[in-house]
C-alpha cells in the first residue's frame, strides 16, 4: 500500500516492499542509495546501531536479509522516495523464537538529513506500524539511544510507551547513552 505524505506539495512517497521490487528502476538503485543514507547519517553521528559508518557489503548483506523476512512474512519494509531519490528506509522483523512469534521489533527508521523535519520519519514509521498491525503483530517494540530526543518524541507521539532503560549503556567512545526500550501493544483499538 503505497503512501503519499501530505506536506501540501508533492512530498515524499512511502512504497512497501513489494512494490519497490515492482519498479527495476527504484529496486536497482536501492542498496547503493540506502548505504549513501545510513552511511552519512552514522557519520554525522546518527544512534542507528553502528559506531563507524557501514560498508556497501554490510548494508547490502542487512537488506537481503530484511527482504527475505519480507518474502517469509516475517517482516516489513518500507521506503520513502521524493520523486526518484530514496530519502528514507525502515523495517521490522518478527522475533524467532517459537515464543516471541507474536512480537516484532522496529530495527531501523533511517531518513536522510536534508528530508528530515518534513514527516518522513513519521509517514515511514506509521506505515510499518500499519504493516506490523496487518501481519498480526501483537506487540512491536524499539529501542533508541536515550539522546535522540526526536526520535523518542515521534514514538511517543504514535503511541509507543517506554517500558525500560538501561542507564549509560551505549558506548560511543568515551560518551555514553542510556538505550531506551519502547513498545506499542497493537492488541488495544486506539
Amino acid at each position: 500500500m503505497t503512501t503519499v505524505i501530505n506536506s501540501g506539495t508533492a512530498g515524499p512517497v512511502v512504497l512497501e516492499a513489494t512494490e519497490l521490487s515492482a519498479d527495476p528502476g527504484r529496486e536497482a538503485g536501492f542498496v547503493e542509495e540506502a548505504h549513501r543514507i545510513l552511511a552519512d547519517l552514522v557519520r554525522g553521528g546518527a544512534a542507528l546501531g553502528w559506531v563507524e559508518p557501514p560498508s556497501p557489503r554490510e548494508v547490502a548483506e542487512l537488506l537481503g536479509s530484511v527482504l527475505r523476512a519480507v518474502r517469509d512474512g516475517d517482516g516489513a519494509l518500507r521506503a520513502a522516495y521524493l520523486g526518484r531519490r530514496l530519502v528514507g528506509l525502515g523495517y521490522w522483523l518478527r522475533h524467532n523464537r517459537p515464543t516471541h512469534r507474536p512480537h516484532a521489533e522496529l530495527e531501523k527508521v533511517a531518513v536522510d538529513a536534508a528530508a528530515q523535519g518534513h514527516g518522513v520519519g513519521r509517514a515511514l514509521t506509521a506505515a510499518l506500524v500499519a504493516d506490523a498491525r496487518r501481519a498480526g503483530v501483537e506487540v512491536l517494540t524499539l529501542d533508541a539511544r536515550g539522546d535522540n530526543l526526536t526520535a523518542l518524541s515521534l514514538y511517543r507521539s504514535l503511541g509507543f510507551t517506554e517500558y525500560g532503560r538501561l542507564p549509560d549503556y551505549v558506548a560511543v567512545g568515551e560518551r555514553r547513552y542510556d538505550k531506551v526500550f519502547c513498545m506499542l501493544d497493537l492488541r488495544r483499538r486506539s
